[in-house]
């Protein structure tokens, strides 16, 4: 399958169903301007629901995975026919937001691959992943407040669950830096590796193997647990469940798994 090209984000779809997407302007550390904005958006509608993804690697190339808001491209004169920040013009989400929640919308997982700078905007693109893979010494940031701005592009929706609540306060409100390892323990990243991508593309291959059926199902259940009740939770599970039973040769395909992992637990 074949991806729209740009300037600005590149996709490449491996054998084993990994998508590799890249911010693409590595002169500028990947930071977000009008072009950039568009270019994200486009290669998330590409990759929703195209056929053959299984799982996605975001990433940025050069020094950095994104150093937020390009703030010299956005002096010019606003365009009367754009959108306000308050239309919802990408179902729940503003165009700004959906840089970044669309990768929590996607029915696939994403793996952020992050080095270098995470600021701002890039933070909240970052957060919108599954799985967080940072190199120790990445130098990130929720920078809006030193421009006397609140945080946006979904950063408030993303970081519920992630981020205990007095720990994002300060980070917020003080734009303080903070490394890749102190992430893992504030909870804004899953993993440091010294090498993120070539963690970020194993934790993807390995999901890319699992029934993609389950997977996605896992997702959606993952995506709503903030959201609901314990009562419609259990419900949300058992309509998954039953949905992926139903699956043709689903049950055949869960039996032969389980066969096949309980004669590996035998070996070893």
């Amino acid at each position: 399958m074949t991806f729209p090209t740009s300037e600005r984000v590149s996709i490449t779809l491996e054998d084993n169903g990994v998508a590799q997407v890249r911010l693409t302007r590595p002169d500028k550390m990947n930071a977000l301007d009008p072009d950039m904005f568009d270019a994200i958006i486009a290669a998330g509608k590409a990759l929703h629901g195209a056929k053959g993804v299984r799982a996605i690697v975001l990433a940025g190339e050069g020094p950095s995975f994104c150093a937020g808001l390009d703030t010299s491209s956005f002096g010019r004169e606003p365009d009367p026919n754009e959108p306000g920040l308050t239309d919802r013009v990408f179902g729940d989400s503003n165009k700004f937001q959906q840089v970044a929640t669309q990768w929590r919308k996607m029915p696939v997982p994403v793996v952020a691959a992050i080095h270098g700078v995470c600021f701002g905007g890039g933070m909240q693109i970052a957060s919108g992943a599954d799985i967080r893979v940072v190199t120790p010494d990445a130098r990130m940031a929720i920078m809006e407040l030193k421009w006397g701005l609140v945080p946006d592009m979904g950063g408030y929706q993303l970081w519920r669950g992630l981020v205990r609540d007095d720990v994002l306060r300060e980070l917020v409100y003080t734009n303080r830096q903070f490394s890749g390892e102190e992430a893992k323990e504030y909870g804004l990243a899953t993993h440091v590796e010294a090498d993120p991508l070539a963690k970020a593309t194993e934790i993807a291959s390995t999901i890319a193997d699992r029934n993609p059926h389950a997977i996605q199902a896992a997702k959606r259940l993952h995506n709503a647990m903030l959201d609901v009740t314990g009562q419609e939770m259990l419900v949300e599970e058992s309509v998954e469940q039953a949905a992926i039973m139903r699956t043709p040769n689903q049950v055949e395909a869960v039996m032969a798994g389980m066969a096949k992992r309980a004669a590996n637990y035998e070996e070893v």
